[in-house]
């Protein structure tokens, strides 16, 4: 898993580090020493903790005028036990709200399991963006998360499954997906039509 980097093709348009309205502003990272853990699997030094002990995240792109965040995670979500949502939530969520970003594409395809617990965080978080024409996407999880998310029926709050997980976003520019996810949420019929 040491070897799994957050996405860096990005850099050059946007760094949480260097952005001040980031959670993770001022933040230092090395290149060469391994501190964080999933369980006893080393991870690359790049990623960002927020409180989970199994699930670690980078913000890899954030647009305060068009009021979006893409936030790609790394390692085990678990709500049944550690309760991951809330620290997402309050940690990083709530913070990028603040600063106006009422839309979220997550990166789910270095998450190797999912365990549910209830929807009470979730249903806050569309909660807190729908009436400004907010949503969550989550791109590219893997079918056994889906199926889990879809047995605690998350689907009322997040969009996922198809077309999102036949994106392939690293050959875009963070503005081209952008319109991407949200092309697919306002015309749901056409993908259908059409894909």
């Amino acid at each position: 898993m040491h070897t799994i980097e957050p996405y860096y093709h990005w850099r050059d348009y946007y760094t949480a580090e260097k952005d001040e309205r980031s959670p993770f502003y001022g933040r230092e990272y090395s290149e060469f020493e391994f501190t964080h853990k999933i369980y006893n699997y080393f991870i690359h030094p790049q990623w960002d903790e927020f409180g989970s002990p199994t699930l670690y995240m980078k913000i890899i792109f954030a647009d305060y005028d068009k009021r979006f965040a893409i936030i790609e995670l790394l390692g085990e979500w678990n709500d049944c036990i550690q309760n991951d949502v809330m620290y997402l939530k309050r940690d990083v969520i709530d913070s990028l709200q603040e600063q106006s970003i009422h839309k979220f594409i997550i990166i789910g395809e270095n998450v190797l399991n999912f365990h549910a617990s209830d929807d009470c965080y979730y249903e806050e978080w569309y909660e807190d963006i729908i009436e400004s024409g907010g949503w969550i996407c989550f791109l590219n999880f893997r079918e056994h998360l889906i199926q889990e998310m879809e047995s605690v029926q998350l689907q009322k709050f997040l969009n996922f499954d198809e077309p999102f997980n036949e994106i392939n976003w690293r050959k875009s520019k963070p503005p081209a997906l952008f319109a991407l996810v949200e092309h697919h949420l306002n015309n749901p019929k056409q993908y259908y039509l059409t894909g």
